[in-house]
């Protein structure tokens, strides 16, 4: 018995101490864990919905899910993808498949070419016209076709009229009276003298030479025919003298033109007129001599605007000693204006010009673009100068600018320009019946 008692209070005596030793062991590995404790589980908060807009970019708005009337459901804008009312918001992986493509706004200076065709013309200033002012008949003609080159003073036609032979031999009367009355009375003298300088008056008033009249005085008879000469030098443009025709005072008989200068009239259109001035220097270019350049200065800006064509001429005039231009040839003008201080500008794609007013999208961010709307100036070779609405350095968008406004409803955020509230495209009030969503603040494309 006593052998068995010692056994047992052995086997208390362990079981204490391991008892013991346990509850040391898990006092220390509370006060100094040596493995670290997973960390809590975080659930994500639940995104916050303001409102369901119209999966198409249409003006409309729901505070409820619902669908369109092609069964579309509507997209959901959240809280955490706020942005300005004047702004929008696309999708980074929206903005790859539209192929957005910006470029920083730079100061450039603007030089514009302008180009435009036109035809050459008789120099206006050197026409003449061979018209007599007495009745009479053709008798011969010594220039007899159109085109030909004459010299002033060279014999056109020869011609009868019975009014200047009676003119002639009144003058011869009165002229040969005075001459035998020289030791006449004074009266008698004077009579003679007046009807003299009246035949005289009369042949100079029909533009008969002074030579003319010095054979006639020399000659001491009439002549039945009478020489009509060249007023000037050129070439016949008209001709409407026949051989034997007769013709009445006023009529036209020859058309003569200097070409030794001549007219490049150019048609520039409306919206360049501005660019153009009297003096500017321009290159010319003939479409019969495409290796030939020519210069000129304009000379004239037509006071018109053609209805039709709505453009307006300007005048180079060029000399053309060779006869080489030749009236109603084509030719086509270039000059360039501008070129003086540097400017902003953009290239043309990034404007969006709704006909009452232009509008560029500029890139706040990744995704992220603001309408801005712009002044615009001159354009020059696919660029246009900004008189307001940019800074040198922002981006603007430069391709599928078009394609944004599709697709973010650009529209609405071109409201916020005026008056928001009153704008066709701004969102409508939601019911009253229904919670109201926060204030939509941005549009954002899926």
């Amino acid at each position: 018995m006593k052998r068995s008692g010692i056994w047992i209070a052995l086997a208390l005596a362990a079981i204490a101490t391991a008892t013991g030793g346990g509850y040391w062991w898990g006092l220390q590995q509370v006060s100094q864990p040596s493995v670290a404790m997973p960390a809590a589980i975080t659930v994500p908060a639940e995104r916050k919905v303001l409102y369901y807009r119209n999966p198409m970019g249409l003006p409309d708005t729901s505070p409820l899910p619902k669908q369109d009337s092609m069964g579309m459901d509507y997209t959901p804008v959240y809280a955490d993808e706020e942005v300005s009312t004047n702004q929008v918001k696309i999708s980074s992986d929206k903005v790859q498949k539209l192929g957005v493509k910006t470029e920083q706004v730079l100061s450039r200076k603007m030089v514009h070419t302008l180009r435009a065709l036109g035809q050459f013309q008789v120099n206006e200033q050197r026409l003449s016209t061979v018209t007599p002012k007495f009745e009479g008949y053709i008798e011969k003609l010594y220039v007899n076709t159109t085109g030909q080159p004459v010299k002033r003073g060279q014999p056109l036609l020869e011609v009868y009229s019975p009014e200047l032979v009676s003119a002639q031999e009144e003058y011869l009367i009165a002229w040969h009276g005075r001459q035998s009355l020289s030791n006449g009375s004074t009266e008698s003298l004077l009579g003679v003298g007046q009807l003299a300088e009246s035949a005289l008056k009369r042949l100079r008033n029909w533009d008969i030479s002074d030579a003319q009249l010095q054979r006639l005085k020399k000659d001491g008879k009439a002549t039945r025919t009478l020489k009509m000469y060249s007023p000037a030098n050129g070439v016949v443009l008209e001709k409407a003298a026949v051989q034997g025709m007769r013709f009445m005072p006023g009529e036209r008989l020859f058309m003569i033109a200097d070409l030794s200068t001549v007219w490049l009239l150019a048609d520039v259109f409306e919206q360049d007129i501005a660019l153009v001035h009297v003096g500017q220097t321009v290159n010319i270019t003939v479409n019969a001599y495409p290796g030939k350049a020519l210069k000129g200065k304009i000379d004239y800006i037509y006071p018109t605007v053609s209805a039709e064509t709505r453009t307006a001429k300007v005048r180079v005039v060029l000399a053309n000693p060779d006869g080489m231009l030749k009236p109603d040839m084509y030719a086509s003008i270039q000059l360039m204006s501008g070129g003086g201080d540097s400017v902003i500008a953009v290239p043309d794609s990034a404007v969006i010009d709704s006909g009452t007013r232009q509008v560029v999208l500029v890139q706040l961010a990744e995704g992220l673009y603001e309408p801005r709307e712009v002044k615009l100036g001159m354009r020059s070779d696919g660029y246009v100068a900004v008189a307001a609405g940019l800074r040198e350095g922002e981006n603007v968008v430069v391709r599928a600018n078009f394609l944004i406004d599709a697709e973010s409803n650009l529209k609405a955020a071109l409201g916020s320009f005026g008056e928001h509230s009153s704008h066709p495209n701004s969102l409508p009030e939601p019911a009253a019946s229904t919670p109201t969503p926060a204030a939509v603040t941005g549009h954002e494309g899926h």
